[in-house]
């Protein structure tokens, strides 16, 4: 077993990749080196380019990632993109432990007629165009229809409808791009669906995303007592406490909204329960309307309670329609796929081929590894269960090692035309976009685009 420094290499920045960087500095037999590489010039993943600009206190979270950014034996190399910069095969001749924290940058689809018309958008874009991500800022969105509609009762969800729904004169302070700030002072919109395929009892969002919609700057929340009403199935489940506390906290946070009256806002918020997306219909190549179909709650083969259609329509008039149901992650070069989870395929952490077999030295870690679920905060056991079980191949010989000297990574990356950015560089341009913030009377002003990046530091 060598006495060397085990060289960790992290592909990607947000939460599942600091919080296993942390927990591999923390190890002294053997100590860990960390070099972690984002495609992105800034790092910090879904906190910087997910995280609704009105939830400020979540982004907190990046203080602690500031701390471990700062340890002994920490790198970070921003504006490399592995498969196009940096291959599997340049990785394996400088590092013993390769980690994918990549996260789940896709989204899945409803499969349904008319999906693709102009007017239909996957949440994930919305949420990027809003919070300034240069993969979606030059994105276009059209809200001067009067009605929208979001698939879905996640907190990314909530997230969509709340920008859709709130008074955009209480996002001015906050960090969202200058240019979604104007297009939503100038939308149309004024009602807005949420619509979840079963009932309030599984409802996906979190008491207070719940209890925030109940109280939105400038919107209404309308729900219907109906929607509420349980059937035996989600008595049951109530009763066994199944979900802890959340379903029954959310349920009586929306029991609680739906005897009071509305204020006259001008947008309001329309919960829908029970309900699949069908069909989006059309008008001159754009969508107009979502048909649903109503449905009921049954057991599936699993024991799951499950949504069924009934048979019974209903057609809403929308012009703007968002899906959130669910992230997917991507294919990487060289890196085994599971089509159907869109995770890489993994035991425990451990990556595995196609075969079943495990592949020496690499590891997964967040979404990438269990699919979308959780919070920021779930990611810390995951990335820490992993690092545990590089510790235990550690011990038993099963991490290769390799001959390496890491000192010459950055000459490498320059050899190659890659502008690296390190740590200090993103503090510098930390500072920048809080200084032209202050300016606008914002928490700050993000660059959104990578040109502007580089070309600020180069100054």
């Amino acid at each position: 077993m060598p006495e060397n420094i085990l060289k960790a290499a992290i592909l990607g920045s947000g939460p599942s990749g600091f919080f296993a960087a942390e927990e591999l500095l923390n190890q002294t037999a053997p100590k860990i080196s960390v070099d972690m590489f984002d495609r992105l010039p800034t790092p910090f993943g879904l906190v910087r380019g997910g995280v609704a600009p009105d939830h400020e206190k979540i982004k907190t979270v990046t203080k602690v990632f500031e701390k471990t950014a700062a340890r002994e034996g920490f790198r970070f190399f921003g504006n490399v993109e592995f498969g196009r910069d940096l291959q599997l095969g340049d990785l394996q001749k400088f590092y013993d432990v390769i980690l994918f924290a990549v996260g789940a940058k896709s989204d899945r689809k409803m499969n349904i007629p008319g999906e693709d018309l102009e007017g239909s958008f996957p949440a994930t874009e919305f949420v990027g165009w809003y919070n300034g991500h240069p993969d979606y800022r030059n994105l276009k969105f059209d809200l001067s229809c009067e009605r929208a509609a979001v698939i879905g009762n996640g907190n990314v969800a909530v997230d969509v409808t709340r920008i859709l729904a709130r008074d955009p004169r209480t996002l001015k302070s906050t960090d969202i791009a200058d240019y979604a700030l104007q297009a939503l002072k100038e939308s149309r919109i004024k009602e807005i669906y949420m619509i979840g395929r079963r009932g309030a009892v599984q409802a996906a969002f979190t008491n207070p995303e719940a209890r925030e919609l109940c109280d939105l700057p400038g919107a209404d929340l309308i729900v219907d007592p109906k929607e509420l009403e349980l059937d035996e199935l989600s008595k049951a489940s109530l009763e066994s406490g199944e979900g802890g506390s959340k379903p029954k906290n959310n349920l009586n946070i929306l029991m609680e909204h739906s005897m009071k009256q509305p204020s006259g806002n001008p947008r309001k918020i329309v919960l829908k329960f029970l309900g699949s997306p069908k069909e989006i219909l059309g008008k001159s190549g754009k969508a107009a309307a979502l048909k649903l179909e109503k449905n009921r709650l049954v057991k599936d083969a699993q024991g799951n309670i499950a949504a069924e259609g009934t048979g019974e329509f209903e057609t809403l008039p929308v012009g703007l329609i968002f899906r959130s149901i669910g992230y997917r992650g991507t294919r990487l070069p060289g890196i085994p796929y599971d089509e159907k989870k869109g995770t890489i395929p993994n035991l425990e952490g451990r990556v595995i081929d196609p075969q079943f077999k495990q592949i020496p030295g690499i590891y997964v870690v967040g979404w990438a590894k269990r699919g979308p679920s959780g919070v920021i905060g779930t990611n810390k056991p995951d990335s820490i269960d992993t690092v545990h079980k590089v510790l235990e191949d550690w011990r038993d010989g099963k991490v290769p090692f390799r001959e390496s000297d890491l000192s010459t990574i950055p000459k490498w990356l320059e050899s190659k035309g890659i502008q690296y950015i390190t740590f200090e560089d993103w503090k510098k341009l930390d500072a920048i976009e809080i200084t032209n913030g202050k300016a606008d009377g914002k928490t700050r002003k993000k660059f959104t685009n990578i040109p502007s990046m580089l070309e600020a530091l180069n100054k």
